[in-house]
């Protein structure tokens, strides 16, 4: 092109100008498929503070699984999932199997959860339907509770669970949790191959997994040397990890309150542990390193959508961004055609030089000009 035009005109400039026309170029912006980035957020509260386990929890579904009822013959397999648990600042796993993706079986499994390992006050997870008709139904029960009780509704709003949503379409914006799921399906795969287990194996199978998890180092060993115990999400959950041999006890005379005292000083020496040598491993960015100039209300962007091929991909407009901590936009809301939409900027791809404008603000910069014409001439 540049060649082109300069076989008969000579342009000063005429690189730059030819590069921001292409910049501009829906077609080319289609193909390229370059989404917004952003900086690596800094890690949020629930991560770096020290709490009980499965205070915080981040929950997802992995499968599904076919399983049946019983070994006996004839018997029909049906899909089952694992519903997976991890605590927001150890990353220990709980680990349940669920017949069915309905919000029902969804609650019963987050009571076996409760029942197990104590009641948690905030669960993260994505916009799942069962996830969140659980939530519904939760609220719709504390509303129904607080309702007959009136004399204790302070302490009924005070033992709430505060349900929190990702962002639709962003699933790395819960890291936490498929990284989980990664782990799980990794021993799972290796074990049972293409076998079909019963229900009552394939929960077996799940808490062993469960244990080999909780038995992992929370963070990498460098070196071996003055390496005797290293901290595992056991520790904060009995004391030692799952799956280590015990030591026989010896044969000491101590009282209730010497071993109670004994053991509360173990738990905080987990957590100078943690505090130590595992929360220094997360201040480190993988990726999204750099800074960029967030995304503005108004710009025109295009929506990637991977079930169709690029050249379809809808136009939008930014309605509204949404800032974090740091005052870096990470989701935005743009409005389409049927509607508006919520996604996270890696689905957004912006429309470089390209912002719409209001169509009271094009009636009136015709009238100004026509004032400053005036007024010059004049």
């Amino acid at each position: 092109m540049r060649n082109y035009i300069q076989r008969k005109y000579w342009i000063f400039g005429l690189k730059n100008s030819l590069k921001k026309y292409l910049r501009e170029c829906v077609t080319c912006a289609r193909y390229k498929q370059n989404t917004a980035q952003q900086i690596m957020g800094n890690l949020p509260k629930y991560r770096v503070t020290m709490t009980f386990p499965f205070l915080n929890t981040g929950i997802d579904y992995a499968g599904p699984y076919y399983v049946k009822c019983s070994k006996n013959r004839g018997q029909k397999t049906f899909k089952g999932y694992v519903a997976v648990f991890v605590c927001m600042a150890t990353k220990a796993i709980h680990l349940e199997m669920v017949s069915d993706l309905t919000s029902d079986a969804f609650l019963a499994a987050l009571r076996r959860f409760i029942a197990r390992r104590g009641k948690c006050s905030n669960i993260y997870s994505d916009n799942g339907t069962n996830f969140v008709g659980a939530a519904r139904k939760l609220d719709q029960e504390l509303f129904n509770a607080i309702q007959e009780n009136i004399t204790i509704a302070a302490q009924l709003e005070k033992d709430r669970i505060d349900w929190h949503f990702i962002p639709p379409a962003g699933p790395h914006f819960g890291g936490i949790w498929e990284a989980g799921v990664k782990s799980m399906k990794y021993h799972l795969k290796r074990i049972i191959g293409d076998t079909i287990l019963t229900y009552e194996e394939m929960s077996t199978l799940l808490c062993q997994i469960e244990a080999c998890l909780n038995s992992r180092p929370l963070y990498t060993i460098v070196s071996e040397k003055d390496q005797q115990e290293v901290l595992t999400p056991g520790h904060f959950l009995i004391g030692r990890p799952p799956l280590e041999i015990v030591e026989p006890m010896e044969d000491e005379k101590i009282g209730n309150l010497d071993r109670w005292r004994l053991i509360q000083k173990m738990k905080k020496d987990f957590w100078v542990k943690w505090k130590s040598e595992y929360l220094h491993t997360l201040q480190q960015r993988n990726k999204w390193k750099k800074e960029i100039p967030n995304i503005e209300e108004g710009q025109i962007v295009l929506l990637k959508d991977e079930n169709c091929h690029p050249a379809r991909w809808p136009l939008g407009k930014v309605e509204k961004v949404h800032k974090g901590n740091d005052d870096k936009v990470r989701v935005a809301k743009v409005k389409m055609q049927e509607g508006y939409i919520t996604r996270p900027i890696t689905k957004i791809c912006p429309l470089e030089g390209i912002k719409s404008v209001d169509k009271n603000e094009a009636d009136q910069e015709p009238k100004r000009r026509t004032r400053a014409t005036l007024k010059v001439t004049g």
